[in-house]
């Protein structure tokens, strides 16, 4: 057998070193730098980055870097979809000239940190990307087929370094939530890739972090640092918000009561306003900041609208996305046919409103009303019927939400009884736990637990229809007016 080359020594040497710090009892960070500097170092490249891809699958956050400038690093939120987006799909990708490459986000940071090339591999998780390994040289770089079959070893050990944070972080949430005596059913599981910073600068960001996550609105935290001063072609003074709140397209830098902080953050924020005055960016001390989460129907000031929710489900964001997602599908299915949207007043109106409009196709809309009658409170009766004939049309039943399926069956009935050319049905909520008749779906949203949501046009005695958000009543709520 002969000598093994100098490159398979260094990968094999480099592997080997990885997985004893992925088993070793370091900090999670420490791990995934010191993953970072042995990746660039068996394929001889300048810098390797390794990015886990938020909560919401929109953005891809740092959790581990070698040989890049903070400059680099903090030149903005990396959209997913727009930076290098082939690696989600699961390809490795090369780029052989970042400056020139369409996929690359920000080309002409790159330029300016002297990157050529970039390779970069998926961290899949159960056949999904929940991550990426990013290498890059500063020279124009050939990378062979074993540096991208010893990446692709990496990238399977990161997967399960992440995996095992994220459980680690669910265990935590839930030991949190037992000695706050929550009942388990009530514990919301964290989404996957929800790494989050383990410590904060002030204990301001931590509250105004818990915050936005009970409803459920996507930030990163120090995304993007913006230089302020340069001297002798180098950077010397540069400004890091808090917080970006993507859906909001907002930079937030909080306050702190000290006069002399907060004297320096208005001075940097005003020379950040006159460099950048494209860029959403506010200073915001506690009041503000709840005020800001009021002005879209979030916080504490909001109490009238929010009072009796024990926790949002799905954010507003959230929510549009999957609706986009539904129409696409739909206006797929049903291309250069009519269609006749069809629902049940009056939780439907808000998903209704929304479906419609991102729907490429030509639509007729129309509704009915039910009421409940009998002793079990699931017979039905119609108050108002359709207006339409729909024999020969090709209908969609839109439902918000679908539990025992009693109800839809019913609507069903009637709607086949009139021999429509199809019907299909669309529902953005299925809560299968509670089915009694087996309907069918063929568009669904999201498949919710057990509980009573309100929200989106979702209601509980006429109440809650018009929060932008899904959430769970109280179950103290529903129990103290079922005792009355």
């Amino acid at each position: 057998m002969g000598k093994m080359s100098s490159s398979k020594v260094n990968r094999y040497l480099a592997l080997k070193h990885i997985a004893e710090v992925a088993n070793s009892t370091s900090s999670l960070k420490r791990i995934f730098n010191s993953i970072a500097s042995s990746t660039a170092k068996a394929v001889h490249a300048n810098g390797c980055r390794i990015l886990s891809l938020s909560s919401q699958k929109e953005y891809l956050l740092t959790v581990g870097t070698h040989g890049l400038s903070d400059l680099y690093l903090k030149k903005g939120p990396l959209n997913a979809h727009k930076s290098l987006p082939d690696i989600l799909d699961g390809k490795v990708v090369f780029i052989a000239d970042a400056t020139k490459d369409e996929k690359v986000q920000h080309p002409q940071i790159a330029q300016a940190q002297g990157i050529s090339s970039i390779f970069g591999v998926p961290i899949l998780k159960k056949g999904e990307a929940s991550g990426e390994i990013r290498v890059y040289t500063r020279e124009p770089h050939h990378f062979s087929e074993a540096d991208r079959g010893f990446l692709l070893s990496v990238a399977a050990i990161c997967a399960v370094l992440l995996e095992r944070a994220e459980l680690y972080q669910f265990l935590e949430k839930d030991y949190k939530a037992s000695k706050l005596r929550m009942k388990s059913a009530q514990i919301s599981p964290l989404p996957t890739a929800s790494l989050r910073p383990t410590s904060f600068a002030h204990p301001s960001e931590k509250e105004f972090a818990k915050l936005l996550d009970f409803y459920r609105i996507e930030w990163l935290y120090e995304p993007r640092s913006f230089p302020l001063k340069w001297e002798n072609g180098g950077v010397t003074a540069m400004f890091t918000p808090d917080f970006y709140l993507p859906e909001l397209d907002l930079y937030v830098e909080l306050t702190t009561l000290k006069q002399s902080l907060i004297t320096e953050k208005y001075h940097k924020f005003r020379r950040l306003k006159e460099l950048y005055p494209e860029i959403n960016i506010k200073l915001l001390n506690k009041s503000d900041y709840l005020q800001l989460l009021a002005k879209y129907g979030y916080g504490p000031l909001g109490e009238a609208k929010i009072e009796g929710v024990n926790r949002v489900l799905y954010s507003h964001t959230q929510i549009q996305r999957k609706v986009r997602v539904l129409a696409r599908r739909i206006s797929h299915d049903y291309a250069g046919k009519q269609l006749v949207l069809v629902g049940i007043l009056k939780g439907v109106i808000c998903f209704m409103a929304d479906l419609m409009q991102h729907l490429s196709l030509p639509v007729t809309l129309d509704f009915m009303a039910i009421s409940y009658y009998g002793g079990d409170g699931q017979t039905v009766k119609i108050t108002k019927d359709f207006d339409s004939n729909m024999t020969g049309q090709h209908v969609v039943m839109v439902e918000d939400i679908v539990d025992t399926g009693m109800t839809l069956n019913y609507v069903l009935n009637h709607l086949s009884s009139q021999n429509p050319a199809s019907l299909h049905v669309c529902a953005l909520l299925d809560k299968r736990a509670r089915r009694l008749i087996d309907v069918p779906l063929d568009y669904v949203g999201f498949e919710i637990p057990d509980e009573f949501v309100v929200g989106y046009g979702l209601d509980y005695k006429g109440q809650y229809r018009n929060l932008p958000f899904i959430g769970i009543l109280h179950p103290e709520l529903i129990k103290e007016d079922e005792s009355h």
